[in-house]
């Protein structure tokens, strides 16, 4: 299956970047910097909680291009802190520019991300295609050592186009030379990534490690990035 490929893209946060993991650090360091636990409203466990559910919500919107990048970055915050019962407004902003800040500055990979693009970028130009944020995909790719893996880095904001839009996947070709069906495309989000690569005649492939259920026709599933050393 490998041999025909010859140009790879990865999405970002969740595929290689360990959002999760680098949102909780970040969470629990600034629940402690700010004193929260003095204000007795809700516990660190209860903030990352509230976080991540509110994050979803918030990034599906921006996906179907429902709320943009201002207020994503403005409200959320405010919205964790408003439905855990705290009403500081201004601090809760402030908290959300500090968690902008400090969170792309975060270390953590996903298990096997540095051992798969060792392999792989001895093989193929890689690429990643991510509908984060210019400045935040910028840092977190730096900060991880991630940077020297990738040929191109395309965002959403450089390609004036979402995933799953095929304008963003046509952007990527024309830039890196590819074509869609020398091309494949690796992703956690099965609209987003797998959706969009499949709109786009790209071999995908879903990483699924929660094994989450789903009906949608995939290239092929892996559960473990280190599955992919025997693809490509």
């Amino acid at each position: 299956m490998g041999k025909k490929y010859k140009h790879l893209f990865f999405d970002l946060d969740h595929t290689l970047w360990d959002y999760d993991q680098n949102a909780r650090e970040s969470l629990l360091e600034l629940y402690s910097v700010y004193a929260l636990k003095n204000f007795g409203k809700f516990s660190a466990e209860q903030l990352v909680d509230k976080f991540f559910r509110v994050n979803t919500q918030f990034w599906y919107l921006y996906d179907l291009k429902k709320i943009d990048k201002e207020h994503l970055r403005e409200e959320r915050f405010r919205t964790v802190f408003r439905e855990l019962g705290f009403a500081d407004m201004d601090l809760a902003f402030q908290f959300g520019e500090d968690y902008v800040n400090l969170c792309p500055t975060k270390t953590a990979v996903m298990p096997g991300a540095i051992e798969l693009l060792t392999y792989l970028v001895e093989k193929y130009p890689i690429h990643i295609i991510t509908n984060g944020f210019d400045d935040i995909q910028s840092v977190k790719i730096r900060s991880s050592g991630l940077e020297k893996f990738f040929s191109e880095v395309i965002t959403s904001q450089r390609a004036g186009a979402r995933k799953p839009s095929p304008q963003i996947f046509e952007y990527a070709m024309q830039l890196t030379g590819a074509t869609p069906s020398t091309s494949a495309m690796v992703g956690d989000n099965l609209v987003t990534d797998i959706g969009g690569a499949r709109g786009h005649g790209i071999d995908h492939f879903y990483f699924n490690p929660e094994k989450l259920p789903h009906t949608e026709p995939v290239t092929l599933e892996i559960h473990s990035l280190s599955e992919l050393h025997h693809h490509f």
